[in-house]
């Protein structure tokens, strides 16, 4: 009788199981996601794997397009390699240090440069093989698209193919450039772009050149690029949307349809413009916390360096290896001459140097600055360096080299936990005491701390937040409700053009009507009679 208690007992805690088993099936909806990071670039790569990595975590079956494939195997995850992107920017002068060096060259004065090449870039995507697989399958769909947004919008065809609201991925801090897409560009008066590298408040001097590069950009946008990203546009997607039995919309309205922008910012990093509510501040989504453990060599340097470590990346664009070797041999000999431990990431290899530099050609980066050892960070100041620094508690020395860096490394500097350097012949004069400051001045550390506690006070995890807004967009057919009312509005009511106009002539009718009532009549002259 006992036994049979025992069993029946048995048998009920297992029904409950399998019922509670079936809820949270029930309740877990896996939606199919498509995330196109198809620019040739590590670091823009690496936003767009951190998504997939949290998207994955989060049980969602993902589709990737990259330019970086690697060996993952993964029941919910495909990649779609396009590689042969790769081979647009790799002998470009643009990415040569000592090209920039040579010439005295920003990167970021060539407004069209990148407009050219990301539509380049995007053209190149939809004609890759692997692509025109994907595209063609008229069986595929996808419940959401997350693009990378880099001046050119062409990948929103994706969101019209798929019939799935469109999510833009942006890799720099907020401005005009990426807010128009969702709202009203802000003032430029206050918000800058990346290509500047001042941070506001402005000087009268300094307005007069940020307006002038926003109506230059503007001008090689809708008079140049524009038209040709329409044309490839209908080219790509138009027999596309044909075989689905669809029309095409129309190119410029289609790129304003995003529901929201996942921005790779944090207010830590730098003073933020107003933002509509569909711009969702999620930067360092794309750190792994806790960071992968160090290698073995790596691990033991950094744990006997008594005096500290230095930790010294161009990035992975602009590889040190670039640097004219005159220079590369003077920043080695001032190296050689400070106590701290140098961890150079170096592409190439690099004899002759002195005993407290240590150089690799690939670095876990993220795991480098976690170290407690790690003292300064010299980095060429992406975003995604920037915002590693804040996450870690680590100063920066920044080298910018083009577009967002300057004003990245202007902003770090602002807020007191960075200096910056000037990329020339003179780097290793001028590199020396920015470390000798760093390494002396505490305010450097305790201000990266502070913001660092700033940075990690959330509600939740970036990377959660992420998941979620992704999937608030499924769920809510497109985040409608998050739409700027300012997309609806034509530019002339605005700018009240309209009552700017009906008040002109209205005055106008006005001031004719009282001129027409007070004119004076001329008067008859009478002739008199003469006897």
């Amino acid at each position: 009788m006992k036994s049979c208690t025992v069993i029946k007992k048995a048998r009920k805690e297992k029904m409950w199981m399998v019922f509670f088993f079936v809820c949270v099936l029930h309740c877990t909806v896996a939606y199919k996601v498509l995330v196109c990071f198809p620019f040739p670039a590590k670091s823009m790569n690496n936003l767009g794997e951190g998504i997939v990595r949290h998207l994955l975590d989060a049980g969602h079956e993902v589709t990737f397009i990259t330019v970086y494939p690697k060996q993952v195997t993964h029941p919910k995850f495909r990649q779609i390699d396009v590689s042969g992107n790769a081979a647009l920017i790799e002998n470009d002068e643009h990415v040569n240090i000592t090209y920039i060096l040579e010439n005295s060259a920003e990167v970021s004065s060539d407004k069209e440069f990148l407009q050219e090449l990301t539509w380049k870039i995007a053209v190149n995507t939809f004609q890759d093989a692997n692509m025109r697989r994907l595209v063609e399958d008229t069986q595929g769909k996808f419940d959401v698209v997350i693009a990378d947004l880099l001046e050119t919008e062409l990948y929103a065809g994706l969101a019209v193919l798929y019939d799935a609201p469109l999510i833009w991925s942006y890799s720099m801090g907020a401005h005009w450039l990426a807010i128009r897409m969702i709202d009203d560009p802000t003032n430029p008066a206050y918000s800058t772009d990346y290509y500047a590298s001042v941070s506001p408040p402005y000087s009268v001097g300094q307005r007069f050149q940020i307006l002038w590069q926003q109506i230059m950009w503007r001008y090689a946008k809708y008079f140049k690029y524009m038209p040709k990203e329409k044309n490839s546009f209908k080219s790509i997607f138009g027999p596309l949307i044909a075989k689905r039995g669809r029309k095409l919309p129309k190119y410029e309205e289609l790129i304003y349809n995003a529901s929201l922008v996942l921005s790779n910012e944090h207010h830590a990093t730098g003073k933020i413009p107003k933002t509509p509510q569909n711009w969702k501040l999620v930067g360092g989504y794309h750190i792994q916390d806790p960071p992968v453990s160090l290698p073995k060599d790596l691990q033991v340097m950094m744990d006997n360096a008594k005096h500290g470590v230095i930790y010294f990346s161009m990035g992975s664009m602009w590889k040190s290896e670039m640097i004219p070797k005159r220079l590369t041999d003077e920043l080695l000999k001032m190296f050689g001459g400070l106590k701290e431990t140098i961890l150079w990431k170096y592409e190439a290899d690099l004899p002759h140097r002195p005993k407290n530099v240590h150089t690799i050609k690939w670095a876990p980066q993220q795991s480098i600055l976690a170290h407690p050892n790690c003292k300064i960070f010299i980095s060429h100041g992406g975003l995604l360096s920037s915002t590693e620094a804040i996450h870690f508690g680590v100063p920066i020395i920044g080298i910018p080299i083009s577009y967002d860096q300057y004003i990245n490394i202007e902003k770090s500097v602002t807020k007191g936990y960075a200096l910056k350097v000037s990329l020339s012949y003179n780097l290793a004069k001028d590199l020396k005491p920015a470390i000798e400051s760093l390494i002396q001045d505490t305010k450097y550390k305790e201000n990266v701390k502070f913001l660092s506690s700033i940075y990690h006070d959330r509600p939740i995890p970036p990377g959660k937040e992420l998941v979620h807004w992704i999937e608030h967009v499924v769920r809510s057919r497109g985040a409608l409700h998050l739409r700027s009312i300012a997309l609806d509005v034509p530019f002339y009511q605005k700018a009240y053009l309209d009552i700017i106009a009906i008040t002109i002539i209205t005055f106008t009718l006005i001031t004719c009507l009282i001129k027409q009532l007070f004119r004076r009549k001329p008067t008859k002259q009478i002739k008199k009679k003469v006897n």
